[in-house]
């Protein structure tokens, strides 16, 4: 798949990007695609923890929420700048997930998923019951919009669609960079697996707990984008729901892949955007869908693609010299007898 992950393909994804604007018919589009984005954002992060390092995070909408709640509770309540709460965001999710991490890390696979399904719902109990910090199910209003940076004012759909926009592109590029270090491969061998990693010298605990603070790290900073794009906020946001959705995004597109999480985060709202009339019953139509994309397409459109595209790759090389070809040896004429 060189042409769609390389760098041709690359730029031609920024190039639709910065032309939507120009293309949308109105902004409620414009709304749709920037929402879109900030979940693209924070399923980077999951797909961080769960595609390349192989846990299964059911508490990152919680996460989510957490960098969220962080950027209305500065800002409304104690009148911080947007862009200091923004910065906060990040670094307390990624501050509770050292703690967090800590005490679930220790478990694996479906242990693991099952203690941060219960952390997820215990964030959600939080943020809901807390009203003296989060204003609990009445939620946090007026929170303002990004401040502007010189000339450039952040307050229209489309700059704030830009503003978005920049910051997917910025965390695509540094997630590239970790997945392609020597940092992303110790992830990559912690999945594949734990006894032959610990093997080769690796600190599982440690690593493990690098890859979980990053991954939730971008959660923070995508529930503060969040924040400061739908400027209110509600309990529902650390809904377990929201984890699953950007577990569908990743399944869409490919786990483990850095395109395939992209993907996904823009095909499938825009697809619900066409379904509303089955929003009362999503999890019965898409319950259904991840079973079938599981056991059918258990790779993703891009993991599909790239095996099918290697297997093709394979097929037209050519034998190494040397290697006999089948049947040579009959098509031979017979030596003459003297």
């Amino acid at each position: 798949m060189r042409y769609v992950t390389g760098k041709p393909g690359w730029l031609l994804l920024l190039a639709l990007g910065l032309a939507f604007p120009f293309l949308a018919r109105n902004d409620y589009q414009l709304t749709v695609m920037s929402t879109a984005y900030i979940f693209a954002l924070a399923t980077l992060g999951l797909n961080l923890i769960t595609g390349y390092t192989g846990q299964y995070n059911l508490a990152h909408s919680g996460f989510m929420a957490v960098g969220a709640y962080t950027v209305g509770v500065l800002t409304v309540d104690h009148q911080v700048p947007f862009w200091i709460a923004f910065a906060l965001s990040g670094v307390v999710a990624a501050g509770l997930g050292f703690f967090i991490g800590i005490v679930s890390l220790r478990l694996k696979g479906h242990y693991f998923s099952i203690f941060t399904l219960c952390v997820g719902y215990i964030m959600f109990l939080v943020i809901e019951k807390w009203e003296s910090l989060t204003h609990g199910t009445v939620g946090i209003i007026g929170i303002p919009a990004p401040t502007g940076i010189g000339s450039f004012t952040f307050e229209s759909p489309r700059t704030l669609y830009y503003l978005v926009f920049t910051f997917l592109v910025l965390g695509s590029w540094v997630m590239h960079r970790i997945v392609a270090s020597l940092l992303g491969r110790t992830f990559m061998a912690i999945r594949n697996s734990d006894e032959l990693a610990e093997a080769l010298g690796i600190n599982l605990m440690r690593n493990k707990l690098l890859a979980f603070m990053l991954s939730v790290f971008y959660a923070g900073l995508a529930g503060g984008l969040y924040a400061g794009f739908v400027r209110f906020l509600g309990p529902g946001l650390a809904g377990v729901e929201n984890s699953f959705d950007m577990t569908m995004y990743m399944l869409v597109g490919g786990l483990g892949t850095l395109l395939g999480p992209l993907l996904g985060a823009l095909v499938v709202p825009w697809l619900t955007q066409y379904l509303q009339f089955l929003q009362e019953y999503r999890f019965i139509v898409f319950g259904p869908v991840l079973i079938g994309l599981v056991i059918f397409v258990p790779h993703g459109i891009v993991g599909s693609y790239n095996s099918w595209r290697a297997r093709r790759d394979s097929l037209a090389a050519p034998p190494p010299a040397g290697t006999p070809i089948p049947g040579a040896a009959e098509r031979q004429p017979e030596a003459s007898h003297a």
